[in-house]
């Protein structure tokens, strides 16, 4: 049996399954895996589901806080995704008592007005990059050298779902996840609202069977491809 997951993370995987953003079945995986779920948080594209979702992700971050395992300044979103996360993030945290700033960048440089590839927050202090998953690490390391081109502090990743599973290909795994990649190689930690063990333990105690029937299928997945 796993660990029973904090109430939040267990709302987060309820919702994301209840609106069609975490779903069943057999899905492709970039690195050529079946896998017997998937996480397509683009789904939530409507106001309350955005909202909603924020608020996990406040929730998340000011939990590594208490924890000391973090603390933010400031909230960076990388582009595109990452855009609206932050921005939806820094609302969410004011909602619950704790303004935060936040920044973006742009993909292109903007030659006129303010001018610059940022918008947002003077880039200071300590940043906390927001994305939704992190696959091979290609978002982190570019925002990890703008905030520290501008002056600032990387010192942690907070996302939506952590997979858990070694990076690589289906061919030629890795030892390692991605996220596991990430904190080794910039010293930082990755801050998930709810992980693949956290979706296990659900699928473990669920009442719904409709459910409960791909309990085998993502427990044989993370045996094979999952990361301790």
């Amino acid at each position: 049996m796993t660990s029973q997951p904090n109430s939040f993370q267990r709302d987060f995987l309820e919702f994301a399954i209840a609106s069609g953003v975490l779903t069943f079945g057999s899905f492709k995986t970039k690195a050529g895996r079946q896998s017997p779920y998937f996480f397509n948080a683009g789904l939530f594209y409507r106001g309350g589901l955005l909202g909603r979702l924020a608020d996990f992700y406040a929730q998340a971050l000011l939990a590594a806080q208490a924890k000391g395992q973090l603390q933010a300044d400031l909230l960076f979103g990388p582009a595109y995704k990452g855009i609206t996360l932050a921005s939806a993030t820094a609302v969410a945290m004011a909602a619950r008592g704790h303004d935060i700033d936040f920044a973006y960048n742009r993909k292109e440089a903007k030659d006129h007005g303010e001018g610059g590839v940022l918008v947002g927050a003077p880039m200071q202090g300590r940043v906390v990059i927001v994305d939704d998953v992190i696959s091979a690490g290609t978002s982190v390391r570019e925002s990890v050298e703008i905030i520290r081109a501008n002056g600032a502090t990387p010192v942690g990743v907070l996302i939506a779902l952590d997979r858990m599973e070694k990076g690589g290909t289906a061919e030629q795994p890795t030892q390692n996840s991605a996220t596991q990649e990430v904190q080794a190689q910039y010293g930082m930690p990755v801050v998930s609202i709810a992980n693949l063990a956290d979706l296990l333990s659900l699928l473990e105690q669920t009442s719904d069977q409709s459910l409960a029937t791909y309990r085998q299928a993502v427990a044989d997945y993370r045996s094979r491809w999952g990361v301790i």
